[in-house]
């Protein structure tokens, strides 16, 4: 089968035209979808969003796992879609391959690292799209573009053949415009467990990282949660007596020397160009020693307990999926990395804690989508998004 998209959104790696048809008869049969160029596909390169690793790195002779599940259940794969380079942003731009368009909000980026994934998601050129969450690299494009978005349960979803990151923050994930669609997928790729709400939990110190046009609609999500479940909602700082930023902090020195660990050789050994801001966080990464990286690794342990024994079995809360709208393309660098810090302290609540979080697609009053979030308990990815696809049916 030929590779016939108009990728209109330029979403697609140069590297990644191809087509390869699904199981007949499967459950997810009918469904085309792309991948993000971290996932191998069989006799295709994976690029990882760098010329220099393309270069560098076999072609690769299976898929990798989800890959092969999806094909398997039936799906079609529409080749592979741009990433910022190795994961590591949340912006949505690639120094080599260029900044996808975000079709729900063109003049706004459509956030990353699944940029590639987002913007032909978005455009409607393919039904889902896989991508990854590290840092928010799912729940932050589907924000930005009015999609459904899910960071799986840690661990949940094999990560075989997926270029890592920090793969004690990794987790495979995917996008799609609407909810049936959604959890189709869900259905082909997590087993379901038993999950039924029953407490709401509200951190408001999340919240409070979230601009003003957040506002109204997180309200109107938690007063609508509030009824569904007949629960009065506990608004707690979620973080206790720390902050968020130190939260955030300890993610990215932990998952820094992680990625180092993994990508530093390569890095020295090749010199591989990258965009300013990601050359930049590679240099620190390289700098973060193994005695910070155990502290860091020690308290993210406590607050992986912490949430975790908030939520319990029959906990929900709800958050802001970023800290804003979708930034401008032409945004000021220090504009963006401010927009990065704050949503990275809201994002590295789930990451930390291992959590599922299901990103769902509403708008501000004038229009930008924007995502609200549910935080639910370890394993519950399934039931988790029938929850949140009822609840969107009773907002919208």
């Amino acid at each position: 089968m030929n590779f016939a998209i108009d990728d209109e959104v330029g979403a697609w790696v140069p590297h990644g035209r191809f087509v390869i048809e699904g199981r007949p008869g499967g459950a997810l049969a009918g469904l085309r979808f792309a991948v993000k160029d971290l996932f191998d596909v069989a006799g295709h390169p994976t690029g990882a969003g760098n010329p220099s690793w393309l270069a560098t790195h076999p072609v690769p002779a299976r898929h990798s796992a989800v890959v092969a599940r999806l094909l398997d259940a039936g799906a079609t794969l529409a080749g592979k879609v741009v990433t910022d380079e190795i994961a590591y942003s949340l912006h949505g731009e690639n120094l080599h391959y260029g900044a996808p368009i975000n079709a729900r909000a063109p003049r706004h980026v459509t956030g990353g690292s699944s940029s590639g994934s987002a913007a032909a998601v978005a455009a409607g050129l393919v039904d889902f799209a896989l991508g990854t969450d590290t840092g928010g690299s799912t729940r932050v494009p589907a924000s930005y573009c009015g999609l459904w978005g899910l960071r799986s349960t840690h661990g949940l979803v094999p990560a075989d053949g997926l270029v890592p990151l920090h793969p004690s923050f990794d987790t495979v994930t995917w996008l799609a415009q609407d909810p049936a669609t959604f959890e189709r997928v869900a259905s082909a790729l997590v087993p379901d467990c038993p999950f039924t709400p029953r407490r709401l939990l509200v951190p408001a110190d999340a919240w409070d990282l979230a601009d003003p046009e957040f506002a109204a609609t997180l309200q109107r999500v938690r007063d609508a949660l509030a009824a569904r479940l007949d629960a009065v909602p506990d608004t707690l700082r979620i973080a206790g007596a720390e902050t968020l930023a130190d939260w955030r902090q300890t993610y990215a020195t932990a998952g820094a020397f992680e990625g180092w660990q993994v990508h530093g050789a390569w890095i020295r050994a090749h010199r591989p160009v990258f965009g300013p801001a990601i050359a930049a966080r590679w240099q620190a990464a390289s700098q973060v020693d193994a005695a910070a990286a155990a502290a860091a690794r020690a308290y993210a342990q406590h607050v992986r307990a912490r949430v975790r024994a908030l939520l319990g079995d029959d906990g929900v809360a709800v958050l802001p999926s970023a800290a804003s709208v979708a930034p401008r393309r032409d945004a000021d660098a220090a504009v963006v990395d401010a927009v990065r810090l704050r949503t990275m302290a809201i994002t590295c609540i789930a990451g930390l804690a291992g959590l599922p979080q299901v990103s769902i697609p509403l708008n501000t009053p004038d229009g930008l989508p924007l995502g609200v979030s549910l935080l639910g308990p370890a394993g519950s990815d399934l039931a988790l998004i029938r929850f949140a696809a009822e609840l969107h049916a009773a907002l919208v």
